[in-house]
């Protein structure tokens, strides 16, 4: 799914051609609404660090996220990008998590905060 915008979600993510792409947790539908990827992109499942272009977490706890994204963010690749999604509060999903949150997490972590979209309804 665009999300709300309409706007495909690889461009979202700017999931470029020759990427390596990690994700974790993603739900059952995400490669459906992530869509063909750019030639080339390979999806690792492999943890080598400063070797990924984009890695794609989906997490529901705070405490999990400030647990691991020291992990993740030793991933990535000098201009790697690192995206956080979790459930809307409209999901009636349990999760104590926030932009503000996500945000202060990433920041402490030493990360960039550079864009926020929707990923889907939920």
């Amino acid at each position: 799914m665009a999300g709300y915008s309409g706007t495909p979600l690889l461009k979202k993510l700017g999931i470029k051609e020759g990427f390596v792409l990690q994700t974790y947790h993603e739900p059952s539908n995400y490669w459906d609404d992530l869509g063909p990827l750019p030639d080339n992109v390979q999806v690792s499942s492999e943890n080598q660090s400063n070797e990924v272009d984009s890695i794609h977490y989906f997490c529901k706890s705070a405490d999990t996220l400030r647990a691991e994204i020291l992990q993740l963010k030793s991933l990535l690749k000098k201009t790697g990008q690192l995206w956080i999604s979790w459930p809307k509060k409209s999901s009636n999903v349990p999760t104590d998590l926030s932009d503000r949150i996500v945000r202060h997490t990433g920041l402490e972590a030493g990360l960039v905060d550079v864009k926020v979209c929707a990923i889907d309804d939920i």
